[in-house]
């Protein structure tokens, strides 16, 4: 029986959850795929499902082989369509991922422009504030903000970000201004979950890193919703730089303790290792890179210079001549 049509049998189970709705998107009888799925675990030595009279469920032999088959249908498709010409002019779906934010703020009008250019491209765009598997959820291309773990993806550097605590000027004068990290603990805090999963904030005290452990008054997912809570004074939140560009430089919402925020965070465009990358996604990465590159500079927020121990002996000593500030327990 042909290997490749044994993978790509093996591949259309996988995807469907049944041998039945395989066959029929491969036009193919149930003792044919069944055939197929047979010669390819002879080959293999191992079951690559596991199967009863009610469930199929995939082992982890056909869970470590399916990425590998997915690649090499991939290059296959590429390959035919390279040998025909259709690298010159890109086509088919494009399937792409980010954040909620971003993907408003700044990925969707690249998007769009790109689609003016190649209108023989289709996409569609997945907001999630969660990291989701490429291969797994058949996905072409994801904008990740934070350092990559190993992994078979290729990424390319777009730019970068900070995280930075933000509250509104009506909540620091009600409230007071934090001095340090561990004031966090006597403010109310907004916690926006996909930056604050364990309630922990990281921070630099000079060189030296550390963590404190927030206690939040509301936790949402949206960070939409998280930053219009701190504006209209209920707390501090933490956020990405590039969220809140708008807010800080109309005065609505001011930076807290932006002495101690951690380097900026890298943004990158990733994208499945493959041997031939599908001219599809290779036109949107060469397109989109420089484009998104600049819009990351124009929503950024610069933030102060990191304090030093002898500016912030300064700056202890000018607050000492200065009236107390209002008690962060005040009302």
């Amino acid at each position: 029986m042909d290997r490749l049509h044994e993978v790509e049998v093996f591949v259309a189970v996988a995807d469907a959850g049944s041998f039945a709705k395989a066959g029929a998107r491969l036009r193919l009888s149930p003792p044919a795929v069944t055939r197929a799925l047979a010669a390819l675990e002879d080959r293999l030595g191992a079951r690559v499902f596991n199967r009863t009279t009610r469930s199929m469920t995939i082992t982890d032999v056909g869970r470590r082989f399916l990425e590998s088959a997915r690649r090499v249908l991939a290059d296959l498709d590429t390959a035919e369509k390279e040998a025909v010409g259709e690298a010159a002019m890109p086509q088919g779906h494009l399937a792409i991922t980010a954040s909620v934010t971003f993907g408003r703020s700044a990925l969707a009008p690249v998007v769009c422009d790109f689609l003016a250019q190649h209108p023989r491209v289709t996409v569609s765009v997945l907001l999630l504030d969660r990291v989701v598997n490429l291969v797994e959820e058949g996905l072409d291309v994801a904008v990740r903000i934070g350092h990559l773990p190993d992994s078979n993806l290729i990424a390319k550097r777009i730019g970068a970000v900070h995280r930075i605590l933000v509250a509104s000027p009506t909540y620091l004068a009600r409230r007071g201004t934090p001095a340090s990290p561990t004031d966090l603990r006597l403010h109310s805090v907004i916690a926006f979950t996909g930056l604050l999963p364990n309630r922990e904030w990281r921070f630099l005290n000079g060189q030296k890193p550390g963590t404190v452990t927030l206690r939040p008054t509301f936790e949402i997912n949206d960070a939409v919703a998280a930053i219009q809570a701190a504006e209209l004074g209920h707390g501090i939140t933490i956020v990405l730089s590039y969220m809140v560009r708008d807010q800080l430089r109309d005065g609505a919402l001011r930076p807290v303790l932006d002495a101690f925020t951690l380097p900026p965070q890298p943004v990158h465009l990733v994208y499945p290792h493959a041997r031939l990358v599908a001219p599809k996604v290779r036109a949107f990465i060469d397109f989109a890179a420089p484009r998104l590159t600049t819009a990351l500079e124009q929503l950024a927020w610069r933030t102060a210079p990191r304090a030093t121990p002898s500016t912030r002996a300064s700056s202890r000593s000018r607050a000492a001549k200065k009236p107390k500030a209002t008690s962060p327990r005040g009302r």
